[in-house]
């Protein structure tokens, strides 16, 4: 298949996945979102046994993309509900998986970038990556992030970084948990492959057989996540707050939210 976000680079039996919309810092958008769901889902009736994730250029994933953000105000709630429903089958694909997976990060990831990042069963980081839940910064609701992040930290540091959006760096990401190791950028993707090539001495029926049994021990509380995460989401796209926030960023403004 053909696709003009993203690249797809087998190398039997390793395949790397790029995002690659490199002049908007891979930022998102439906599109990209419908491209990695269709790659992600191919890899399940192939023969790839190890999927590396990384991103053209200098970002990883900057978030979603600013002529998308704009097309947020005035759409129907119907039409939130399906983008949301897209995001959170994009993540559920990518969770469940049944090959091991590594996320390369290189600079940003940032809102819905972290959530591809931290997703991966293994998170490498270059040393000058940036990850951040920025919702809340735009009157938005951090919903279907949360749903995977609760599953790998505390939630003291959910609450920290949901409710600041602050932005963090690649060590306090291996501090809490959500990276696995920070490397030098000239080293990550053949970090990441050593990895992978060290994963392949591994049995594939196990490395599957835990995968599953890792899905399945999860699967009713993230299914239960994010049913609520989707209506907090589709509440949230409604209110003034969102539509001053985007208004805001878009105009490079402080927001002026409501008391």
């Amino acid at each position: 298949m053909a696709y003009r976000t993203i690249l797809v680079d087998d190398n039997p039996p390793v395949r790397t996945i790029t995002l690659n919309r490199p002049e908007r810092r891979n930022a998102m958008t439906q599109a990209m979102r419908s491209e990695l769901i269709s790659a992600f889902e191919d890899i399940a009736s192939s023969d790839c046994r190890v999927l590396i994730l990384t991103g053209a250029g200098d970002a990883f994933c900057s978030g979603l993309d600013l002529s998308e953000l704009e097309s947020l105000h005035g759409r129907a709630s119907s039409d939130h509900r399906r983008d949301a429903e897209q995001v959170a089958r994009l993540f559920t694909t990518l969770y469940e998986l049944p090959i091991p997976t590594i996320a390369a990060v290189r600079g940003a990831a940032i809102a819905g970038g972290t959530g591809l990042a931290m997703i991966c069963d293994f998170t490498l980081a270059n040393s000058s990556a940036k990850f951040g839940f920025t919702e809340v910064c735009i009157g938005f609701v951090p919903a279907l992030v949360w749903a995977f992040l609760s599953l790998q930290a505390g939630e003291k540091v959910c609450r920290d970084l949901l409710l600041t959006g602050r932005f963090f760096g690649a060590d306090e990401a291996k501090r809490i948990g959500l990276v696995n190791d920070v490397v030098a950028t000239d080293e990550l993707m053949a970090r990441a492959r050593n990895l992978a090539e060290s994963l392949l001495a591994n049995s594939s029926q196990s490395m599957r057989a835990t995968k599953q049994l890792l899905a399945d021990q999860n699967r009713s509380r993230l299914q239960s996540a994010i049913t609520l995460a989707l209506e907090a989401n589709e509440e949230s796209r409604s209110t003034s707050d969102f539509h001053e926030g985007v208004s805001a960023f878009l105009e490079k403004r402080k927001p002026l939210w409501r008391k």
